[in-house]
């Protein structure tokens, strides 16, 4: 009858396992991420209280929404209005797409770098950690970051009477090399790809 008892791991030399060990470096930094990411949710829920207040009334939570959006006008605003509204539920989708990449780049970076993490058949497993690796996380960090310059880019022109034409056309020109930069990355992942396959034929 076959043993089907795992293949043991093979020693490693001890400068090889104290450089392959040197890999939980990388811990605290992913620690240090996950507290960031309690900023932001600490964050969100303020603005949101904000939101709510103002919409009940409250002159000092649309003050500090208006001061947190940056937003400015030649006359005294004393109630909420759609554009006001529209800047800081942007704000918020901002907020969860920065944590969105977060997640992607604690989870996916130490799953890639550190550890197995043993998700296989765990109800919760996201899809897209089954097949993750540098490149599908390079790739997916470069959506997630034009999602995000989006969302800015949208806020600056919802918002443009208060900026300068020049930060209007710098922050169109940034989006724009994400977005080819984006492109340029998936299209150099998938030439390995396309390259192998045609070997094969």
């Amino acid at each position: 009858m076959a043993s089907n008892k795992p293949a043991p791991s093979p020693t490693l030399r001890p400068i090889p396992r104290f450089i392959f060990a040197s890999r939980w470096l990388q811990l605290p930094l992913y620690i240090g991420l996950i507290a960031a990411q309690g900023v932001y949710v600490f964050h969100f829920w303020v603005e949101l209280v904000h939101l709510l207040e103002a919409a009940f009334g409250s002159q000092p939570a649309l003050q500090a929404l208006i001061t947190s959006i940056g937003y400015r006008s030649d006359v005294q605003i004393t109630a909420l209005n759609e554009t006001i509204i529209m800047l800081v539920v942007l704000a918020l989708i901002d907020v969860v797409m920065i944590s969105n990449l977060l997640i992607m780049v604690i989870v996916g970076g130490y799953e890639t770098f550190v550890s197995r993490m043993d998700l296989e058949g765990h109800p919760d497993q996201p899809e897209w950690l089954s097949h993750v690796n540098a490149s599908v996380l390079k790739v997916k960090l470069g959506t997630a970051i034009i999602g995000i310059s989006s969302i800015h880019l949208l806020k600056t022109f919802i918002n443009a009477a208060n900026y300068d034409v020049k930060v209007l056309m710098w922050q169109t020109t940034i989006h724009v090399v994400f977005l080819l930069s984006a492109l340029a990355i998936a299209y150099t992942d998938k030439i390995p790809t396309s390259t192998h396959a045609a070997s094969q034929h």
